[in-house]
């Protein structure tokens, strides 16, 4: 059976939703949000957000948000009050001491309320009047992201220096084209270490301009994994867009290629600004993906398991902070694999998968994290009776996936599996 283009419907980015949200906060929501992201953490954001305009409580929970927690922090320490900031056990174990550090360096009070680099804290806010810092970047492109978008509230922005190259780097390029999306003024030195973000204009930012949040690169790693498995299917996703997209995960069209999925862009006959990325699988793969996920960590748990599912040998390596997640994601994958055969190294800089036939028994623990749940829940289409624990956790970022996942499951009901293993 030939399906043709099954409409996959991505949530939109709650990576830029976020962005939008902390810009419009700090510029005194001038901007009309259209298309924000359903996820949790965007709608926690929103919350602890409109906490904060309205003064309802000092106390800002952050679950296990990591994003959120380091968007407020930096935003906190720029705001009078005195302020404490908490979350959930796992976000209490992941870092925060560059960021805190720079911060302090700025004139920022924040104290360490359990153990020093970590949350909770307790914050004096107060808007400081030095332009100038330094911060470590490597644990998380996050740190920078949090300071560059409070450049705008300084009396004279702020000039951030990099020590290192940093993590995920698409997300900072991101961060920029939002500020300059909405009106703020920003430029890169050439090596890419000085970053400069503008105070927000005198005569403040253009009110009522319609901001569109465009669709999720990193959801659509799963749609990606899928057509790989699956590759009697064609799968459609609108709004999804290369072209102009300011995601790096969008380099997923690239790595899945060498799983055999190819990617085509299409343009609305209608609409000329909207667009859709069809994919189908050939069936054909390389025998080995070798790929630095240093820039799209997000993308490594669809990309191991497909690997995984197609038989494919595979050395991924950039994988450092993928630790530091929302679980040890390396760990984990290699845990859940191992139960179904595959035969998985790591070391602090690389993970390698052997050629393995997959057979799952054992339930899938995805240890509290929504992109091991994704990314298992994709061998379902082959393994049908395959038991995810926790599903629940994908709703962090893509609400509807297990709706979108057994539209897709569907849709394939008739094909026979056992045709499609290696």
């Amino acid at each position: 059976m030939q399906t043709n283009d099954l409409h996959i419907e991505l949530p939109p980015s709650k990576s830029i939703s976020n962005r939008w949200l902390i810009i419009n906060h700090i510029a005194g929501n001038p901007f009309v949000l259209r298309n924000l992201s359903p996820a949790d953490d965007t709608q926690l954001l929103q919350t602890l957000l409109g906490q904060l305009n309205r003064g309802t409580s000092t106390h800002f929970h952050c679950h296990n948000a990591g994003t959120v927690a380091r968007f407020l922090l930096a935003l906190l320490a720029v705001t009078p009050g005195r302020w404490t900031l908490g979350g959930d056990e796992r976000l209490k174990r992941r870092p925060f001491a560059p960021l805190i550090d720079t911060l302090r360096s700025m004139g920022c009070a924040i104290q360490c309320l359990e153990e020093e680099g970590c949350l909770p804290v307790q914050i004096d806010g107060y808007l400081p009047q030095r332009k100038m810092a330094t911060i470590d970047p490597t644990a998380s492109s996050q740190f920078v992201s949090a300071l560059l978008l409070i450049g705008p509230l300084l009396p004279q922005g702020i000039t951030l220096t990099l020590t290192d190259r940093p993590a995920s780097r698409p997300y900072i390029d991101m961060t920029l084209a939002v500020l300059n999306q909405a009106g703020i003024e920003t430029s890169v030195s050439a090596n890419r270490r000085v970053y400069r973000v503008s105070p927000l204009p005198a005569t403040g930012l253009r009110k009522h301009l319609s901001v569109a949040i465009e669709r999720d690169w990193s959801s659509a790693s799963y749609v990606y994994a899928a057509a790989a498995l699956r590759p009697d299917l064609r799968l459609r996703m609108p709004g999804l867009a290369a072209t102009g997209s300011t995601q790096g995960d969008k380099v997923a069209a690239q790595i899945f290629e060498h799983l055999g999925v190819h990617t085509r862009e299409v343009r609305s006959p209608y609409r000329a600004n909207v667009r859709s990325i069809t994919v189908q699988g050939s069936g054909q793969h390389d025998n080995v993906l070798e790929h630095n996920f240093i820039d799209c960590p997000d993308l490594l748990p669809a990309v191991l398991v497909a690997c995984a599912a197609l038989g494919m040998r595979a050395r991924l390596r950039g994988i450092k902070n993928l630790r530091l997640k929302e679980s040890d994601r390396i760990e984990a994958l290699r845990q859940e694999l191992g139960k179904m055969g595959a035969r998985i190294t790591h070391t602090p800089t690389e993970v390698r998968l052997a050629p393995c036939v997959l057979r799952p028994a054992a339930p899938v623990s995805t240890h509290g994290d929504h992109r091991l749940a994704m990314a298992f829940g994709v061998l379902t289409l082959l393994y049908p009776d395959l038991v995810i624990e926790e599903p629940e956790t994908v709703t962090k970022s893509f609400p509807d996936y297990w709706t979108q996942l057994d539209a897709i499951r569907k849709a394939a009901s008739g094909i026979p599996r056992q045709s499609l293993l290696p």
